[in-house]
């Protein structure tokens, strides 16, 4: 949004770029590792566009280790700023573009909320919506507080006056974010949470789904359940890492939550969402972690049911406690466990989706399929993807869709009158 008011175009070659920008992350180490590579890649275009501006920002910038990284070894970088001055975008970028050295704006403060900021959505019906900024978890594996900085949260008036207007322009879904989305409200000085919030935006007149992500299992609570199985326009959709099923090992995650208390926190929330779908991220590999305490995670997958997983083998990263520890297992002994975790989970999202068939459900349809036999793409409230016969004039709206068949990852499907 600020390179539009600048006056920007934006083009999707590289060759004809005026200003290349990598937006970093920080979480795993093979992002990371694609960043060097991309940005090494353009060194031969910098020397014979000399004039082309390269910029690096986002959650990689904000480490010490990195940034120096950048200075030293990649000196065709013009720009490098980190996540508590985007807003300063254009006041980094004039300085580039008049002045002769690099710019190099890497504040280590805790950050501060700038509202207004213009925006420039990639579409015209699917939004995502900051509420609050930062995380004050500090699990050992985690790099996301020491570049984010201390939980912020934005003033709900402030969010639900952009829902509003997002709602009103006709977006069909808006997904609320945050490092730690369900511990909104917490540094606002009042008993106003994230439930209120949802509860609140969820009083808006429309036809629209409300997502979040990401939470915390130690702030979902009876009262948020509650609020997403009263609310119309909730997704009844829950994404809730549980990380290990091992108590030893959530406790070196600094995880202060136990397995027994997870269980019991899914069993109330399908007490009151019958037909929530539920995901989950899971590490394997922790350090310290052995094959039995891996195999009670696999215990906890199967017995939970997770209709999907995001799955990891431990990254470490530097700066992060769990990066000093002893980590004795191989990287092929805890790619086996891996595969077993991944096993169990595919069969379970099949079996689940092999459900759906001969179903009606609501979707949102939101793009083309890259299957010329299913050609368009869609979303059922539980985020699930249906891959679906129909006219591409449905996208961008609701619609019905009648499930055919299915497989581990999609449903398949055909669009049907209302």
């Amino acid at each position: 949004g600020m390179l539009a008011e600048m006056g920007y175009l934006f083009t999707d070659t590289v060759e004809s770029a005026d200003l290349v920008l990598y937006n970093t992350c920080a979480v795993r180490e093979h992002a990371e590792d694609r960043v060097f590579g991309n940005v090494g890649a353009l060194k031969n275009r910098k020397a014979a566009r000399p004039g082309m501006v390269v910029a690096l920002c986002g959650c990689m910038m904000q480490q010490p280790r990195v940034a120096e990284k950048i200075r030293r070894s990649y000196p065709f970088v013009d720009l490098v700023f980190g996540t508590h001055v985007i807003h300063r975008l254009p006041e980094l970028l004039y300085r580039t573009l008049c002045g002769r050295n690099r710019v190099f704006e890497l504040p280590d403060e805790a950050g501060s909320i700038t509202e207004g900021l213009p925006v420039v959505r990639d579409s015209s019906f699917k939004a995502f919506l900051p509420v609050m900024y930062g995380c004050n978890n500090f699990c050992s594996y985690c790099i996301v507080p020491y570049v984010r900085g201390r939980e912020r949260s934005r003033e709900p008036e402030k969010i639900i006056e952009e829902c509003r207007g997002l709602i009103a322009e006709g977006y069909k879904e808006i997904t609320l974010l945050g490092q730690n989305v369900n511990s909104y409200g917490k540094d606002l000085g009042t008993d106003y949470d994230f439930a209120d919030l949802l509860s609140a935006i969820n009083e808006i007149p429309g036809d629209y789904w409300l997502r979040f992500m990401s939470s915390q299992p130690k702030d979902a609570t009876n009262k948020l359940f509650d609020t997403m199985a009263r609310c119309e326009h909730v997704a009844k959709q829950l994404h809730l890492p549980v990380q290990s099923g091992c108590d030893r090992v959530l406790k070196a995650m600094n995880r202060p939550y136990t397995r027994a208390k997870y269980e019991e926190m899914i069993a109330y929330a399908r007490s009151v969402m019958p037909g929530m779908v539920l995901t989950s991220d899971v590490i394997i590999g922790f350090p310290g972690e052995t094959e039995d305490e891996a195999m009670q995670t696999v215990d906890l997958v199967e017995k939970t049911q997770f209709d999907a997983l995001f799955t990891f083998i431990f990254s470490p990263r530097p700066g992060t406690p769990a990066a000093k520890m002893d980590d004795p297992v191989s990287r092929e002994e805890k790619q086996v466990w891996f595969e077993k975790l991944v096993d169990a989970q595919n069969a379970i999202s099949a079996k689940k989706h092999a459900a759906y068939i001969g179903r009606t459900v609501k979707v949102l349809v939101d793009g083309e399929s890259d299957d010329e036999a299913f050609p368009l793409a869609a979303r059922t409230e539980g985020n699930r993807l249906v891959r679906m016969k129909g006219d591409k004039a449905l996208i961008g709206t609701f619609a019905k869709a009648k499930i055919t068949d299915s497989n581990t990852w999609a449903l398949y499907g055909e669009a049907v009158e209302e």
